[in-house]
């Protein structure tokens, strides 16, 4: 009793038609640990830029709630003189020009732009690459 899916005959040996399969499965799997391999690689490395990061933040905290304290501390020391001196401390700090957090951190900072379409910043810097300091010995 034959399979009807298998063709043995002398011609047709058994087992010789699975071997080239077998090959390029071996390849792909290769191919596959070696993907799995860099992956993992990378992973790892991710996982060190990670753990970086995040000491580098916890030190930034720390060093931001140092300072928050120190200039907590000088405005109280600020506001004592201040109001040894008879200056009034609310009407100083309403009149100062300080700039919002945002503004300090540059995220509304807007670049001029001339009439050309380009920034006035760029322009400055053609200028800057230009040596006008008269020492030019060309």
């Amino acid at each position: 009793m034959t399979s009807p899916h298998c063709n043995h005959n002398a011609d047709n040996p058994p087992h010789e038609s699975h071997g080239m399969g077998l090959g390029s499965t071996a390849k792909k799997i290769q191919a596959l640990a070696d993907t799995a391999e860099k992956m993992y690689r990378r992973i790892n490395a991710l996982r060190k830029e990670v753990d970086s990061t995040k000491q580098t933040v916890e030190g930034t905290n720390k060093r931001v709630e140092a300072m928050e304290v120190e200039m907590a501390e000088q405005r109280a020391i600020l506001e004592a003189i201040g109001e040894e001196l008879g200056v009034d401390i609310d009407a100083a700090v309403a009149n100062a020009e300080i700039p919002t957090q945002a503004e300090a951190s540059g995220e509304e900072a807007t670049i001029p732009v001339t009439e050309d379409g380009e920034s006035s910043e760029a322009a400055a810097g053609d200028d800057a690459d230009s040596d006008t300091s008269g020492d030019n010995t060309q």
